[in-house]
């Protein structure tokens, strides 16, 4: 559908919608998971995977990112807000015939090559043959939204935003809420860390400098086994410790080799998630210390009541997190990778 606006000026509403759309599909995506462009351009639908934790059996899902610019791939732990993006997107690009994405093969500019045919989750219709999304369409859609909205700095100039300008408020964001920069690295895919940190817009050089000193000083200060690589049996009593965090009313965040220093009476640690599953068992738990408080009273045994009191305590301040929301998740369903043959 088109339309004229007040000045004459022909506006296609039709490929409005499908800019603004991938304009949004790839911020989202972009500032989510940190990658480049072109990364995020060859994600295919297989690339989404499921990891069923060995202990557990919980289902983890993880998008595998393709090698670029250090030729080395790397998985990203997917959490609700990008797969609510993929699933999204899913919908968008799936065949309304069969269901399945349409299978592309796609020039890769910096290996000059073509990539054999793969689902690609950034491709659209073009009257009825599939294409891949570039990076020229995917800036171009970016400056057409920025455009309608508007967005200015503190002088009053307009905004400009590029494809890459979300990798480095992925990474700043990161380690402004405390992931290491170390981790960030990894995650971002950089060969040194000074890359990474060189994205942190916001993270104070003089920190990381001092930290890097407080580090070179310590080590030559502390013996020199304190750095050795972990024995097979550390590193397996390592793991054996996230397997052990998972407790009857919720998961434990105390740290590795740290005592519980509540003695397990887990409802009055702070460091106790409580599971939303497990709102009913912790009712119950509270009910039954109401019963246990009224009896102690009755039978005059003060110095019970008030250790009851603390778990009381506890026991409903874990029910008021559920009652916030706190701890839970949101599942989304990303759908099973599917090809099609000819078309």
């Amino acid at each position: 559908m088109n339309a004229r606006d007040e000045q004459g000026k022909l506006h296609h509403f039709a490929q409005s919608e499908h800019r603004a759309f991938w304009a949004w599909a790839s911020v989202e995506f972009l500032r989510h998971t940190g990658a480049r462009i072109e990364e995020m351009l060859e994600v295919s639908h297989h690339a989404m995977i499921q990891y069923r934790l060995p202990t557990t059996g919980e289902i983890v899902p993880l998008l595998q990112i393709a090698p670029s610019k250090t030729d080395q791939e790397r998985v990203l732990l997917v959490s609700p807000e990008p797969a609510d993006v993929l699933a999204t997107i899913i919908r968008r690009v799936r065949d309304p015939r069969t269901g399945a994405i349409p299978l592309l093969s796609a020039y890769d500019y910096e290996e000059r090559t073509w990539n054999p045919p793969a689902p690609l989750l950034f491709q659209w219709d073009r009257g009825g043959e599939n294409s891949r999304m570039t990076g020229e369409f995917i800036r171009k859609a970016l400056g057409d939204v920025l455009d309608i909205i508007g967005l200015t700095d503190s002088t009053g100039q307009p905004l400009a935003f590029s494809p890459h300008d979300f990798r480095r408020l992925f990474i700043t964001d990161a380690i402004r809420s405390g992931l290491p920069p170390h981790i960030a690295q990894v995650i971002a895919g950089h060969a040194n860390i000074n890359t990474t940190m060189g994205y942190n817009a916001i993270y104070p050089a003089e920190t990381i400098e001092a930290h890097r000193a407080f580090i070179a000083r310590r080590r030559a200060l502390r013996p020199a086994e304190e750095y050795r690589t972990p024995t097979n049996a550390e590193w397996d009593e390592f793991l054996g410790y996230f397997e052990k965090r998972k407790v009857s009313i919720g998961t434990c965040a105390r740290a590795f080799g740290t005592p519980c220093i509540h003695e397990h009476a887990c409802v009055r640690c702070s460091l106790l998630r409580p599971d939303p599953a497990q709102r009913a068992r912790l009712v119950d738990i509270r009910d039954n210390l109401l019963a246990r408080i009224d009896e102690a009273e009755t039978e005059g045994w003060l110095g019970e009541v008030e250790g009851l009191q603390v778990s009381l305590a506890g026991a409903e301040e874990k029910l008021r997190q559920l009652d916030r929301g706190h701890g839970q998740h949101t599942v989304v369903a990303l759908g099973i990778p599917t090809t099609c043959g000819d078309r």
